[in-house]
């Protein structure tokens, strides 16, 4: 006979399941309304909403691996966050395997680095690809512990139905993300994944004192290695949404930089696993640019950020080196605040560029946004968009934004805006 404590958790399960149903198939709440809604917490429910806006598919998705053998080798020795390795291993993933769990640490975009604990335990998640080298921020995996804390910064315990994929409802888990104790750039997350107990209060505990625990070793092995007035040092940024044109900056000090150089820093913190030449050619030009031109540029982009933030085979960026104005925004939807990302996009992504890796990244950020506008049913936040420089010509946008506004002039611009571009595709 089920207990109480389980009919509750079971009954809780199966209402996640049916608002997270309904969610994948439309993006509205079952029956029950507001009252299931309610149920569901808040980041749970936002980051489902993310989860679907980026395609993830609850039932067929399965995390890519970007990484294997001696390049995931290569890429471990160069993350600062295997400094760290062995204070994660005494003091959470021992515990861990005794508990018939999993520790999983990954980079600040969600691939999995490092995946040790129980054996068996770890070989049940190889079948959801819960392996190193693996994607398992939000845009991947959908809903998961690790994601969620990148994306919010805090944190985090996801429970079972809590999660977004289905193969991956069986498991439970809490993460916390682990930052430069001097710089502050974020370096990667620490997860701990198993039963039910993975996510409880004192599982969350123990991996945010591990995460502190690295954060103090990192600290230490800075200062011991010389290395403390380096760490200290920014991360350069890049503005790649400046009406002006791209700017690298860093201490109140701007400058311009050439569109090739743009696009590849863009290019390469979109893709912090790393890229060949060849990849990066396909990336910038589909058909016109050999691998020798590609690395002559990055040879000359080295000397524009310095030796130790750009690396090789593959050609990567070192962790915590670049920021860019597109993870601002991505910040900004991540916190539920659509008006801040509007705010941010100031003009488009790198407008001049032709390059395909660009486009892509230019068209998923848009379609991001005006997701969630959508969501947030703010009709003069969607004229903003729209009135801005990323979506004035979006025909389906504008007739949205008339239908939603009250009348007044913003309702009779929207109109006007309708009845000219209607007029121009015929």
């Amino acid at each position: 006979m089920t207990n109480g404590c389980d009919g509750r958790r079971v009954a809780q399960e199966q209402l996640l399941t049916g608002v997270r149903t309904a969610a994948a198939a439309d993006g509205r709440a079952p029956g029950g309304g507001e009252q299931a809604l309610g149920q569901v917490r808040p980041e749970v429910l936002e980051s489902w909403s993310r989860s679907r806006t980026f395609g993830v598919d609850p039932d067929a998705t399965v995390p890519p691996v970007d990484l294997v053998d001696d390049a995931l080798e290569d890429y471990r020795a160069s993350h600062p966050l295997g400094q760290a390795m062995p204070v994660v291993r005494d003091l959470l993933v021992e515990h861990a395997a005794s508990e018939e769990m999993i520790v999983a640490v990954s980079d600040a975009a969600g691939m999995l680095l490092w995946v040790e604990g129980d054996p068996a335990a770890c070989r049940r998640a190889e079948r959801m690809r819960f392996v190193a080298g693996a994607r398992w921020d939000e845009r991947h995996a959908g809903t998961n512990a690790p994601g969620l804390a990148l994306a919010l910064g805090v944190g985090m315990r996801v429970v079972a139905a809590e999660h977004w994929a289905r193969p991956v409802q069986p498991w439970s888990c809490s993460a916390m993300p682990v930052r430069d104790p001097v710089g502050g750039a974020l370096l990667g997350a620490l997860d701990v994944t198993g039963d039910e107990r993975a996510a409880s209060p004192g599982a969350l505990a123990l991996v945010r004192a591990t995460a502190a625990a690295v954060e103090r070793e990192l600290l230490l092995r800075q200062h011991r290695d010389g290395g403390g007035r380096r760490a200290a040092e920014p991360p350069l940024r890049l503005s790649v949404l400046d009406p002006g044109g791209p700017t690298l900056s860093r201490h109140g000090r701007t400058r311009r930089v050439s569109l090739r150089h743009a696009e590849l820093m863009l290019l390469l913190a979109e893709h912090p696993q790393g890229c060949s030449a060849g990849r990066l050619a396909v990336l910038l030009d589909e058909r016109d640019l050999d691998e020798v031109t590609v690395r002559a540029e990055l040879s000359r982009l080295r000397r524009v950020l310095g030796p130790e933030a750009l690396r090789s085979r593959p050609y990567r960026l070192a962790p915590g080196a670049l920021t860019t104005d597109v993870d601002d925004v991505r910040r900004a939807l991540a916190a539920g605040d659509p008006a801040a990302a509007i705010t941010l996009w100031r003009a488009p992504l790198l407008a001049r560029s032709a390059s395909p890796g660009v486009a892509t990244v230019r068209l998923r950020m848009a379609q991001e946004v005006q997701a969630a506008l959508e969501r947030s049913g703010d009709a003069l936040l969607l004229l903003r968009w729209v009135e801005g420089p990323v979506a004035a010509d979006d025909l389906a946008l504008w007739r949205r934004c008339r239908d939603l506004l009250p009348a007044g002039p913003e309702r009779d611009r929207a109109i006007a805006r309708v009845r000219v571009l209607d007029r121009e595709s015929r």
